[in-house]
């Protein structure tokens, strides 16, 4: 068992920017930071989001 243990955080904010009245879409600017280093991105969708969280977790 490995007693080493790694945390790496993220903080995601997500705000609505439109809703499309026709269609009722929502629109949202989502902005990742990683806690432990500078890195911070920002997106329109959560699954790039989620994508940027797996790229700094496997680095």
């Amino acid at each position: 068992m490995n007693d080493h243990q790694t945390i790496t955080s993220f903080v995601v904010r997500c705000a609505l920017v439109d809703v499309d009245n026709k269609t009722m879409k929502k629109q949202w600017r989502i902005k990742v930071s990683h806690v432990q280093g500078e890195d911070e991105v920002v997106v329109t969708d959560l699954d790039d989001a989620v994508e940027f969280m797996k790229r700094v977790i496997e680095e």
